[in-house]
């Protein structure tokens, strides 16, 4: 049996991401293509424990903690379940991967992104994105998007612009150096303009 393909879709808090993660799955199963839905931190039990406790705005947690709860969420994930979906020759839409944290923790954070790549490295035992779908917006607007949610922000999202600054800045960097693997998708259109342009962006992965 064929492996399966990996996409992972990235971008700051507001860019769209899970809109077009549900848009991309449903567009796939429309195509005969048998696609899963996974989203990070979280995905499986322990990782969504993981989740509520890296997004609660009351918990204090230090940057170096931080990017190793999350390498150890994803740890968790590719074991328990994007290695066996994979090997079952499954499409994975994947909302977040190693691209966050080298954005969040590696240049948000100050780590440094070859700090974070190497835990990362270690928790996903080398498991790459076949493609990832970069969604690009304007801080500013992401943070705007984000607050008409209602939702009170979470422990992230109540970060200072500059955090996103550097963040949006470092997602730019990994596109430019991976070019073949990570599409640029403009972020600030209507989401079926979006998912069109995501399904062109993969369509070489589907046969």
């Amino acid at each position: 049996m064929a492996r399966g393909t990996l996409i992972t879709i990235e971008g700051i808090d507001g860019a769209g991401k899970s809109t077009l993660a549900t848009g991309l799955v449903d567009a796939l199963a429309q195509r005969g293509v048998r696609a899963t839905l996974l989203r990070e931190p979280g995905g499986v039990r322990t990782a969504e424990r993981i989740r509520e406790l890296v997004h609660d705005p009351s918990a204090t947690i230090g940057a170096r903690a931080e990017a190793l709860l999350y390498a150890a969420a994803r740890a968790q994930l590719v074991e328990e379940a994007l290695e066996p979906l994979l090997s079952s020759g499954s499409v994975v839409v994947l909302d977040r991967f190693v691209d966050s944290s080298l954005a969040y923790q590696g240049a948000g954070r100050g780590l440094g992104l070859d700090a974070v790549a190497a835990i990362n490295a270690f928790g996903t035992g080398g498991l790459a994105p076949d493609r990832t779908l970069l969604l690009r917006i304007d801080p500013a607007a992401g943070r705007a998007r984000s607050a008409q949610r209602g939702a009170p922000p979470d422990r992230l999202e109540q970060q200072p612009d500059a955090f996103f600054a550097r963040i949006a800045t470092a997602y730019d960097g990994l596109a430019r150096a991976e070019p073949d693997r990570i599409r640029v998708i403009d972020a600030d259109r209507d989401p079926a303009t979006v998912l069109a342009e995501a399904l062109a962006a993969i369509d070489d992965l589907l046969g």
